[in-house]
């Protein structure tokens, strides 16, 4: 059943105006890992919180007014999610320049806040694991305002499901905040509203944040000894100062969302134990020094069974289509100098493998060259791979329009998204909407903190069916996979 959605209102929230930090004018440029994600699609996450018998005066009353507040409080440290990326107006013989600017004065500053009720009781099937119909998702997200001048950085959406719980929805530039950075500030939202009693006792406390969650913006951190920015700018602009330029994002690859399903797979550790061993029985003769991580691991058995998924639902000459597969890479520890871990902005590049779908042909051969091909991306990354991104994205593009099929891969195991508890317990469910535009697969820590791994997908039902199938399959067999 699709969650039918009722909008009751729609505010700008806005730093704590009490405090002098809400007063500063601020302007961030945009470094080359930014200016490199400024046309990709916003990234869209939804946190489902269950709390039994909620009611909506309770809602109303405790939970919208503290989010909110706790927001205004998280923003004093954010400052720049509650500006916009705007044009930088340069000489009349230079091309603009996009930045991120925030300033009190402005009549449209702030963070939009949409509070929202479902007007059935759905949560249960949106918040499990099962295959659900992608489109069901949509009304719990935001969309970003983005035009040609002016572009949002964060948008949210707080649902009420009657009896059941909430949910959040957010919406993130892909410039502005790579998987990390919406992670912290999510952690940091959700921490100053779980203390947010206490805090509202001692006020002295408010703009305290733990190490970690207290963001970094020095964009002097990020070195361009090469010019990469330049680069990147005029890969998606054109270098005539006359012409007109838009922050408008690339249109999303043509799909039909109606068609789409949704269902999250959990590895346990003991399931990734098992998919090390056959890989360590396979390699015993190459004798070749694999990456074996479960990151390594998870990524290569997932992208095999969508491979034979659509395989199996596709004509034969399926097996000769171009696969383009990798995952993106952090570059915060590899720089020279590297930047805090605590760095806010983006910092992520993307690296990336060709190959032909026969080579993923059946499971245990397919996973096989998955693991060795991804284990040698993860031992050749350095601070120098992120250089050729702009003709591996050419590449990639020019594939892409030939039919080749992406894998990629949004989310980390590493960042605790079920973790972020506001003070009404910890997530139930968290989805990576945007999955369904980008075509990867989501990756998060499974909930139960086992060491297990949960894996999100997207494909049309009854390649979702045979992916189901598959993923079950491999890990049953007495010496996985098969």
């Amino acid at each position: 059943m699709a969650a039918k959605v009722v909008e009751q209102e729609v505010t700008k929230v806005t730093p704590l105006r009490s405090h002098s930090s809400s007063a500063q004018e601020l302007t961030l440029p945009l470094t080359y890992f930014d200016i490199l994600w400024l046309k990709f699609p916003p990234v869209e996450r939804i946190f489902f919180y269950e709390i039994t018998g909620l009611a909506s005066d309770f809602f109303n009353s405790e939970i919208v007014p503290r989010l909110k507040h706790s927001l205004s409080l998280t923003l004093l440290h954010y400052l720049p999610l509650a500006g916009s990326i705007v044009w930088r107006p340069q000489a009349q013989d230079q091309q603009q320049q996009p930045v991120i600017y925030y300033s009190p004065d402005d009549d449209d500053y702030g963070v939009s806040v949409t509070v929202a009720v479902s007007c059935n009781n759905d949560f249960s099937h949106l918040s499990g694991n099962g295959i659900r119909g992608d489109v069901e998702f949509h009304p719990l997200v935001p969309q970003l305002s983005i035009s040609d001048d002016k572009a949002e950085i964060v948008a949210a959406q707080i649902t009420l499901f009657p009896d059941r719980g909430f949910s959040i929805g957010v919406s993130s530039h892909h410039a502005i905040l790579d998987g990390k950075s919406t992670t912290m500030f999510v952690k940091s939202w959700a921490y100053l509203c779980k203390q947010l009693a206490e805090l509202e006792q001692e006020p002295s406390n408010v703009n305290v944040l733990p190490e970690l969650l207290t963001p970094v913006f020095d964009r002097t951190l990020i070195k361009d000894p090469k010019g990469l920015y330049i680069r990147y700018f005029n890969m998606w602009f054109s270098s005539d100062p006359s012409s007109k330029p838009s922050l408008k994002v690339l249109p999303p690859v043509s799909v039909d969302f109606n068609k789409l399903v949704r269902a999250s797979f959990v590895l346990t550790r003991e399931d990734i134990k098992k998919l090390r061993d056959s890989i360590n029985d396979l390699n015993d003769s190459k004798q070749k020094q694999l990456h074996l991580s479960t990151y390594v691991l998870t990524l290569a058995y997932a992208y095999v069974c969508i491979v034979n998924a659509k395989r199996e639902e596709e004509a034969a000459a399926a097996a000769n289509r171009d696969v383009i597969f990798g995952f993106p890479v952090d570059y915060r520890s590899r720089l020279n100098p590297s930047a805090p871990l605590n760095y806010f902005g983006n910092c992520v590049g993307r690296v990336a493998e060709f190959a032909k779908a026969s080579d993923f042909m059946q499971l245990e051969k397919g996973f096989a060259f998955a693991v060795e091909k991804l284990s040698d991306l993860v031992k050749g990354i350095d601070a120098d791979a992120f250089e050729g991104s702009k003709e591996q994205i050419a590449q990639i593009m020019a594939k892409l329009k030939q039919g080749a099929l992406l894998l990629s891969v949004a989310g980390s195991t590493h960042f605790d998204v079920y973790g972020s508890d506001f003070g009404w317990g910890r997530p139930k469910k968290v989805e990576i909407m945007s999955i369904d535009v980008s075509g990867a697969v989501s990756l998060a820590e499974s909930r139960d903190g086992c060491g297990g791994v949960e894996v999100g997908v997207v494909l049309e039902k009854p390649q979702m069916e045979a992916f189901a199938s598959l993923f079950r399959y491999g890990l049953d067999a007495s010496d996985a996979p098969r």
